[in-house]
């Protein structure tokens, strides 16, 4: 009776040890690969690859501070009109703001008043070389007389100096002058309308050009991960009005301080912008690509089966020689796995339509 109950026993057992197999001690039966379906798969190459990691940040479109213009008041005055308004593509020497300025129109005065003392030194000094040529002033005089002319000149020349700077050679006698744009591009910053006053001390730009073809992203990088990034990182920015478009770019520069406020560490990248899509003061999203993570073996992230909690991936070596494999995730970055093991590097793993081989392979 004894023995009939422990074989019962050893019964249960095996039938139970069988139930549980995991699916790769079940796997590597016999299958091959139909000419369907040698069609219908794709493979890839187990490869040693440097472990990236990703850091998402906030960031802000900015104009690049290399590639602007400041346009300055050249006088003080009033502006009369403004020409043009933020967004604005101009070209170089367009009209930007005309402004009435009492120092020009000063000056206008002052250069009449010069224009006739030299005159009035050009005919004395005519007078007295005449009258010297023919005996009766000495050369002493001719000389006082032709210096006093040249002083005249000088002031007069001083005076329309002054013109051509204060009014960048767009004046006229009633005081006006043109503000232009000194160079093409577009208008990113306009701080000046229509009857406001500009006064010499306001030390205060009107208008900011820019071409915008290549601008920069500051993202803020709080004190935990400061130790994650490094200048020449890659990073993905993706604006928030095109969710779709993703711009390629690296890491320039990374502050040196805090900001005050945020308590952020600032850091910039540059970015070709030649389709003109990213504007100042718009919002993007930056990931960071890490590579200081050392290496690991790397898969795409499609090879891999879940069941029960595991990780499984199809190892092809020919159509009639397939197998499966646990393996180990350490993390997925995007479309890329990486492998603590498993598996080893040069082997083609099967990445589309596997499912139906591994369950053909565990005899499903």
């Amino acid at each position: 009776m004894r023995n009939i109950f422990l074989a019962g026993l050893v019964a249960i057992v095996a039938l139970s040890a069988c139930e549980h197999k995991e699916p790769a001690a079940e796997a590597n039966k016999k299958f091959s690969l139909s000419d369907t379906m040698q069609h219908m798969i794709q493979l890839d190459t187990v490869k040693i690859s440097p472990m990236t990691g990703e850091l998402s940040l906030s960031g802000v479109v900015e104009y690049n501070d290399n590639n602007v213009v400041k346009v300055y008041p050249r006088s003080s005055g009033q502006v009369i009109v403004t020409k043009v308004s933020v967004g604005d593509l101009v070209s170089e020497g367009q009209t930007l703001a005309i402004v009435k300025s009492a120092d020009v129109a000063g000056n206008y005065s002052d250069l009449t008043g010069a224009n006739a003392d030299v005159s009035i030194a050009k005919r004395q000094m005519d007078n007295v070389e005449s009258l010297y040529k023919n005996g009766i002033n000495s050369e002493k005089e001719y000389n006082e007389a032709k210096q006093n002319y040249e002083k005249a000149v000088a002031a007069r020349n001083k005076i329309q100096s002054l013109i051509n700077i204060n009014g960048g050679g767009k004046t006229n006698s009633g005081g006006e002058y043109v503000i232009t744009a000194p160079r093409s591009g577009y208008v990113v910053e306009k701080k000046v309308s229509a009857g406001a006053f500009i006064r010499n001390d306001m030390g205060d730009n009107l208008f900011t050009i820019s071409d915008l073809k290549n601008v920069w992203v500051y993202a803020n990088v709080y004190e935990a991960d400061i130790s994650r990034i490094k200048e020449g990182f890659d990073v993905k920015v993706i604006p928030l009005s095109y969710p779709d478009r993703v711009f390629a770019g690296k890491i320039n520069k990374i502050s040196q301080a805090l900001d005050a406020q945020s308590k952020a560490l600032k850091v910039r990248i540059d970015l070709d912008n030649k389709d003109l899509l990213l504007k100042p003061e718009m919002f993007t999203k930056v990931v960071v690509n890490n590579k200081d993570g050392g290496s690991a073996i790397c898969i795409p992230a499609t090879a891999i089966l879940s069941q029960d909690g595991k990780n499984y991936v199809v190892v092809y070596k020919s159509n009639d020689d397939m197998s499966i494999a646990e393996v180990n995730v350490l993390k997925t970055v995007g479309d890329h796995a990486y492998l603590k093991d498993g598996v080893k590097e040069g082997q083609l793993l099967i990445t589309k339509n596997q499912l139906f081989i591994f369950n053909q392979l565990l005899g499903e």
